[in-house]
């Protein structure tokens, strides 16, 4: 039985708000294309813009599988409480 049932609750909790991040900001980056006027401007926000606000849309996907990962450790190297240690 895991100890870090609440690290790997807030781990999901980061990754859907980190799906839902990613998607908002793809619709927010076509209509952002779609608002500006000319090809040029175009191609900037599709080529400068979409990558950064989709970048920043990703941590909370980053520090869902940072505190994922805390929890696999923890997991990993905690003792066993239940055999105790027989030192020869």
């Amino acid at each position: 039985m895991s100890r870090y049932k609440t690290l790997r609750t807030w781990a999901l909790f980061l990754m859907v708000l980190g799906a839902f991040s990613v998607a908002s900001a793809t619709i927010g980056v076509i209509a952002w294309a779609v608002a500006v006027e000319g090809f040029w401007e175009t191609v900037g926000v599709i080529l400068f813009g979409a990558p950064i606000a989709l970048l920043l849309a990703t941590w909370p996907i980053a520090l869902g599988q940072a505190l994922r990962a805390i929890a696999d450790i923890g997991d990993a190297t905690r003792l066993d409480e239940l055999t105790p240690s027989v030192g020869f």
